[in-house]
Parts: C-alpha cells; structure tokens; sequence
C-alpha cells in the first residue's frame, strides 16, 4: 500500500471515530432523561402550593360573588328567610276540625269577634244545656259567651242563609209558581198557605220567609234559586264554609228537625255578621207584620196577613230603653227549643249581636235575651 492510501484511511478511521455512539454507562438507561423527571421534590413542592392557593382564591371569590348577589337582593326588597304563612282560619277554631281543605284569608279575623271559652256576665244565666252569645261588633269584643261552639239545631235560625242565598242568586222581581214539593211538609208546619200553582214573586217569599218564617216559602226560594232542593242545601253549605262556619250542616232551607241539620251559636254569629251586608235584610226583619197578595192558577187573588214571630216587634215582649232591635231571626222546634238571633244597637249606635239557644219557653227566651240586651248601654 502506498504512502498516500495510507493516509487516506487513517483519516476515515478519525471520521468515523467522531461520528460514534458514546458509550453506555453501565446501570443506566440510555433514553434521554425527560424534563419532569429532571425536577427536584422543591420544585414538585411549590407547584401543589401554587395550585393550592388558586384553589382558595377561587373559593373566596364564589363567597364575595354571593355575598354581594344576597346583599342586593335585600335591598331590592327581596328576603332570603322563610316567608310568613297568609292567616289559617283553623288558628281561630282550634277546637274543631276543617273537613277538607283548610280555609285561609290573610286578614279574616281582623274584623270578628273571636270567642276563646265561656265568659260569665252578672245577671245573665243561661239553664243547662243552653248556649248564648253577646258580642261587640265594633269593638269586637266578647261581652258574653257559653257553649259558643257547642252543636244545636238552629231551627228556623236556618232561613237567615236562605234568604241571603236568594239576595245573592235571583231578582226580587222574578215570579215564581209554588210546586208540590214546596207545600209537602211535615204536619204543623208553619206556613203561609200556598197552594200548587200559585204565583208570587220572590221579594213575597223573602218578606214571608223572614217575617212569619214561613217554611212553604223556604221550600219555593230553594227550588226556583237551586233549581232541586238538593242543589240549593248544596249552595248552603257551601255558603256556610266561606262565611267560615265549621260548626254548620245544613239537609234543608227551612230548619225542619233533622239531626244532620246543625250549626253553633259561633256560626249563627258569621250568619248574621254576613247579613249587615244586606240592607233589605234589616229592612224586613224589622216588620212588626207583613200582608202578601199572591195569585191562585185560577186567576184569582188572595191576601193574608202575617205577623211577625219576634216577641220585640209585635210588642209581647220589652225592648230595653235605648236599645233598638235591627232584625234577627226566631227559631222552634221541639228538638232546638226556643231561638234567638238578634241584630241591635244601643243608644249610641254601637251594633252588637246576642243569641239564645234552646231556651224551655218563649217567656223564658225573652227574659233571657233582656237581660243580655240591658248590659249593652252599661
């Protein structure tokens, strides 16, 4: 070999040398160490405090957000507490239970008189088994008060809702013609003395209802306004809850004995508080006597006179000086006994409203309901 390919290959060799692989080291890979592998525990250290503190920075700013959400609420007149329950009428009526659903109106009570047990008046004594109120409609107070929710037969106490539904459901001056039905009642029923046929119009059957409690009339408001008889106890009873009666049952419009058929002195009390809406309630109820004309099918005409059942109007009993009786309602059956439901005021015009229930006499009703009606002037 030459001297020149001599020192070709010795420099080839050199090249190759440079270009080689550099040794492995024994006991380590020879892949590349990759950078997170190359970082110390300090370094792993901050970065989880770094994450740390985002963490709770986020945290406080979603409390700040809120904070500062809840805050402009209020202002706008929003509340974050739990609102305050609209008035439940049963916290009136704890003693009793609501069928159904529970009757709210926010200010329901605002405006009665709320009666919390018995409350005894000097002089004033009610026999065993007798229930009574006396109330103060305008300072709405109770004066005087037993057995106020205890259950009675209201009697012809009953038509003072009939005839209300008939103010409320039909024209004074519809004409109505008495059915069968109206005139089938129980013998010595009071009645006006309707025939099948007739025809009077619905103002006669109030002023008959009201005045000389008449039942054929109860019985002819209650098909011409209800359509059945059925229909219109229905409308009662309903009329009753609204009122916020929940002592109250009605089978019938004229308070014929039926022991489904019942009420309290509370509830009478909502009945006649109800009334004071309608004028020509009072307007009737304080007749001393009332003459309806009515036509008979043949054409002909008939009048009779009727005198009213409240002892104070007709003059058989004494109202006391200074106090003017506004209207009410009589009741009597052998199961109620003798009832009384008075609208009254005294010599200053203050209203008030007393009830005697199932009283042994007539007499002894309205010496009971005297002494009651005295102490509104005291």
């Amino acid at each position: 070999m030459t001297e020149r390919q001599q020192k070709r290959n010795a420099a080839g060799q050199g090249q190759r040398r440079k270009t080689a692989r550099p040794e492995q080291v024994p006991g380590k890979s020879s892949k590349p160490a990759r950078p997170q592998e190359r970082r110390s525990p300090r370094m792993r250290k901050m970065r989880r405090k770094r994450v740390k503190s985002t963490i709770i920075l986020v945290l406080f700013l979603m409390v700040v957000f809120v904070g500062a959400f809840g805050v402009l609420y209020v202002l706008r007149g929003g509340s974050i507490s739990t609102p305050a329950q609209a008035y439940d009428i049963t916290r009136e009526f704890q003693h009793q239970s609501l069928v159904g659903t529970s009757q709210r109106a926010s200010a329901f009570a605002a405006d009665l008189c709320v009666v919390d047990g018995d409350q005894p008046m000097d002089s004033v004594s009610l026999e065993d088994g007798q229930e009574g109120v006396l109330l103060d409609l305008k300072d709405k107070s109770v004066l005087f008060a037993k057995g106020a929710y205890e259950r009675v037969y209201p009697a012809s106490i009953t038509k003072i809702i009939t005839a209300l539904l008939a103010f409320k459901n039909s024209n004074m001056d519809d004409v109505v013609t008495i059915s069968q039905e109206n005139i089938t009642l129980e013998e010595g029923s009071q009645v006006v003395g309707f025939q099948e046929g007739d025809q009077v119009t619905m103002d006669q059957l109030v002023h008959c209802l009201l005045v000389y409690s008449g039942n054929d009339a109860a019985s002819a408001i209650a098909t011409h306004v209800g359509g059945t008889t059925e229909n219109f106890v229905s409308m009662m009873n309903e009329y009753a809850a609204q009122l916020g009666c929940t002592g109250t049952h009605f089978t019938n419009p004229h308070g014929l004995q039926d022991e489904n058929h019942y009420t309290t002195p509370y509830d009478i009390y909502l009945m006649l508080k109800e009334a004071l809406n309608y004028p020509e309630f009072t307007e009737i109820t304080q007749m001393p006597s009332y003459t309806v004309t009515f036509t008979h099918s043949d054409g002909s005409e008939e009048s009779v006179a009727l005198t009213a059942t409240d002892h104070y109007l007709t003059g058989e009993a004494n109202v006391p000086k200074g106090v003017t009786v506004l209207g009410g309602k009589t009741g009597t059956t052998n199961s109620a006994g003798n009832c009384l439901a008075l609208l009254s005021q005294n010599s200053y015009g203050s209203p008030y409203i007393s009830i005697v229930m199932g009283a042994s006499s007539k007499e002894l009703l309205y010496q009971q309901m005297t002494s009651l009606l005295e102490k509104i002037n005291q």
